[in-house]
């Protein structure tokens, strides 16, 4: 599903027109980004939740040239689903 489709869905689901729809899903993304961006975590019961870590420095190896490179510390988003999602896919 794209966001397109996420956002034919949602005016589906609530009645208000695609427009609409449209600015609810990109306000909802823009809020957990911008969430996730303070390093807060996004905790959506029933769902899962986003939270940011720490990625340590490394080293790695180009796949191409088979060098080594180091790889820098970073942050990374990351999502852990909840018990009723992880229910909803596993049926």
């Amino acid at each position: 599903m794209n966001r397109g489709q996420l956002v034919a869905v949602v005016a589906a689901e609530t009645g208000l027109s695609k427009k609409e729809s449209g600015r609810a899903v990109e306000a909802v993304l823009s809020a957990i980004s911008g969430a996730l961006s303070r390093r807060d975590r996004v905790s959506l019961v029933g769902f899962g939740s986003f939270e940011v870590r720490e990625r340590k420095p490394r080293r790695g190896r180009n796949p191409r040239t088979g060098k080594a490179v180091q790889i820098k510390a970073r942050r990374a988003p990351v999502f852990r689903p909840g018990k009723p999602l992880k229910a909803a896919v596993n049926g």
